[in-house]
């Protein structure tokens, strides 16, 4: 068993940042992938960013290359969301997830384990 707990949402200015954090409990957390995700009131869940075990390869949504930056740590269990550039349409409650499979995160947007989500609201 694997628990997620997200942290570091809050209100930002259009154009500030903010870091994320997925801080895991449990056995082995340092062989899972992990991803991020974003849901947005009335519209679907969104990939955005997914690390593999080592921290060695990285994937991103389109959207946010370049401007979303995920790493993790695995000594302290935790991986991490730098967000820069934001803008309004970034707004939403962001999720981590994790799974053993790497494609399972980036092909079919799930996970075994889902943290309980953290809001991000981007002023205008």
């Amino acid at each position: 068993q694997v628990q997620l707990a997200e942290s570091g949402g809050g209100l930002v200015q259009a154009g500030g940042s903010l870091t994320l954090s997925c801080a895991a409990s449990g056995r082995a957390f340092s062989t899972y992938a992990v991803g991020w995700f974003r849901q947005a009131p009335g519209k679907e869940r969104e990939f955005l960013a997914a690390v593999t075990w080592n921290g060695k390869s990285a994937y991103y949504r389109e959207s946010v290359k370049g401007r979303f930056t995920i790493s993790r740590d695995n000594a302290s269990n935790t991986v991490y969301l730098q967000m820069n550039s934001l803008k309004p349409e970034d707004t939403a409650v962001y999720y981590c997830a994790a799974d053993s499979s790497l494609t399972i995160i980036t092909a079919t947007l799930n996970g075994d384990y889902w943290g309980q989500g953290t809001q991000v609201t981007v002023s205008s």
